[in-house]
């Protein structure tokens, strides 16, 4: 094996000759795809399959909440509260009762998972300065959805009071001081516009970590590593060879899920498609080098594939902002994400497609993500030669 490095050093080796050893090796890695079927899956099936079922299963916002009605009062207004809830879309009111019930045993029987109670006299209360309150229960047992829910509870009671007081003639002098909402960049609060695009960062960095992490592993299973290793290339050109061909396979991938994202779920694309490629691009060379790393210190493909599944998707999809908020994580916690690249480009892509920004404002998660890059594809092609030597 010490020869295969020492042919690093003959002189007389010209720019075309150096050219035509890495077009070979990229060959070579062109028939090794085209005739392995796991590898053709993972580029283009895969990720199609996880952004249908991300996209669909994986939503941010709570609609169609089981809603149980306590209508006490069984008056004209009361009836048009609870109609404003079953209008809004994010409850279904499975029933109504005009007296009382126990909401304990509604929630045990999982009948409902939010029960709303309007008082007696709720309707000639309006007309007063200070209004009697509806009650609204959640069942906390899922916390996000009970939190989510009495939010929601909370805006449609305050509109609908709000527009009574209007019709009465009312208003003025009661709403206090007003806030006058303003949302940007996604104003239908759509969670897929805000999933879909995170989805992206995820796949990328899982599929391109997953492709290169059996490269080198194939060559030493098959036995033709000291073949190439005696062949007058040099490690560098072994390495680039083998991760060229799949930049353009994952750059392929990359058109396909951000034009698929944008057909299938309507995703808006605010930006500059060409930005958009070259940030991908460094992100797509951080996944590859990843994997190339993972490929150099595993022994076969299934540890190899085993390993970048497990360091690719738990820390992309937990640590780098795509479901959960970084803010709200400790300190320590966020330190940690600061090593997950799917962080950075979360915020490129977001960016991006959904607020139009430009190079120059995203000019931090760059610089982060070519670091990332220098320095694992750096430290793959050191491992790399000191597993030879």
């Amino acid at each position: 094996m010490a020869a295969g490095i020492e042919i690093d050093h003959i002189p007389g080796s010209s720019r075309k000759a150096a050219f035509r050893r890495l077009t070979a090796i990229m060959r070579k890695e062109f028939l090794h795809i085209q005739r392995d079927p796991r590898t053709l899956l993972i580029i283009f099936i895969l990720p199609i399959v996880m952004m249908l079922l991300f996209g669909y299963a994986v939503r941010l916002d709570v609609k169609n909440i089981s809603l149980a009605v306590a209508d006490r009062d069984n008056s004209a207004e009361s009836r048009q509260l609870i109609r404003a809830f079953e209008q809004s879309g994010y409850y279904h009111i499975t029933r109504v009762e005009h007296g009382d019930w126990d909401a304990h045993d509604i929630f045990l029987s999982g009948e409902a998972v939010a029960v709303l109670s309007v008082p007696v006299d709720y309707g000639r209360s309006l007309s007063e300065a200070s209004p009697r309150p509806v009650q609204f229960m959640t069942d906390a047992a899922e916390s996000n959805t009970a939190t989510i829910a009495a939010q929601y509870a909370q805006q449609i009671v305050l509109q609908h009071t709000l527009a009574t007081w209007d019709s009465m003639g009312l208003g003025h002098g009661r709403s206090g001081v007003g806030i006058r909402s303003v949302i940007l960049f996604n104003p239908e609060l759509e969670s897929t516009f805000n999933i879909v695009p995170g989805l992206v960062a995820v796949l990328f960095m899982m599929a391109c970590a997953l492709l290169t992490s059996v490269t080198i592993v194939r060559e030493k299973e098959t036995g033709t590593l000291e073949q190439i290793l005696v062949s007058p290339v040099n490690v560098g050109e072994i390495i680039i060879g083998k991760v060229l061909p799949y930049v353009i396979l994952s750059s392929l991938l990359g058109i396909l899920v951000v034009v698929f994202s944008m057909h299938h779920f309507h995703v808006p694309f605010e930006g500059r498609p060409v930005e958009l490629a070259l940030f991908s691009l460094v992100y797509l060379l951080c996944a590859l080098s990843f994997g190339i790393l993972i490929s150099t210190k595993a022994r076969t493909m299934q540890v190899a594939l085993m390993i970048a599944l497990i360091s690719t998707m738990l820390p992309s999809v937990m640590l780098s902002g795509f479901i959960f908020p970084i803010a709200s994580m400790p300190a320590p916690i966020q330190l940690i994400t600061r090593l997950v690249p799917a962080r950075y480009y979360l915020v490129i892509i977001r960016g991006i497609m959904l607020k139009g920004a430009t190079m120059s404002d995203l000019q931090e998660p760059l610089i982060a993500l070519g670091i990332f890059a220098f320095v694992v594809l750096t430290v793959s092609v050191k491992r790399f030669r000191a597993s030879l030597e």
